[in-house]
């Protein structure tokens, strides 16, 4: 739990989703992360971690990261130390997006399509956030927080749960700022 002095340090995302069924394409589902700047919090993101990336200072990482959803518990985790995070960076937007695979049926994959999906946001053993996508099933891309730095420094958590409906990774990356 944070303390008042020092509000939210250290984050842990871990998204999960059951594997497609034997014979389909897999579902291949991705968190990212769009980090802002404080003269630019809601326009284009100063750096966005996802898939083969990480934050150039290492303070946000993909610590997993699964093409299926095969294995136990969470199938992808990203941890956020916001604490350590530059004076210049004021806010940043975590997100789900799913990877739209080639000769699909030429609709694209929405959480809707992925059965078992489930987000957990939490700092230390303290869960902030947690849900299945269930108000966002028509969507190809969600965000799901929003972590912001006060005038005093400190970082707050805010759930923000917003459909993206375009279905490409780089588009959603760029939009989940404005979301």
């Amino acid at each position: 739990m944070s303390s008042l002095r020092k509000g939210i340090e250290k984050i842990e995302v871990g998204l999960k989703w059951d594997p497609s069924p034997m014979g389909s394409p897999p579902h291949d589902l991705d968190l990212v992360a769009g980090t802002y700047t404080g003269e630019d919090p809601h326009g284009s993101p100063a750096y966005v971690v996802h898939f083969d990336s990480r934050s150039p200072d290492g303070t946000i990482t993909l610590n997993r990261d699964s093409r299926t959803g095969q294995g136990f518990g969470f199938d992808e985790v990203m941890t956020l130390e916001l604490g350590r995070l530059a004076d210049a960076y004021a806010r940043v937007v975590v997100g789900v997006a799913i990877q739209q695979g080639e000769g699909g049926s030429g609709r694209a994959k929405v959480f809707g399509d992925v059965p078992n999906t489930a987000i957990r946001i939490r700092e230390g053993y303290t869960d902030l956030s947690q849900h299945d996508f269930s108000v966002v099933s028509g969507s190809s891309a969600t965000t799901v927080a929003e972590f912001t730095r006060g005038a005093d420094g400190e970082w707050s958590f805010h759930e923000t749960v917003r459909g993206f409906h375009d279905g490409d990774l780089n588009a959603f990356a760029a939009a989940m700022g404005a979301l």
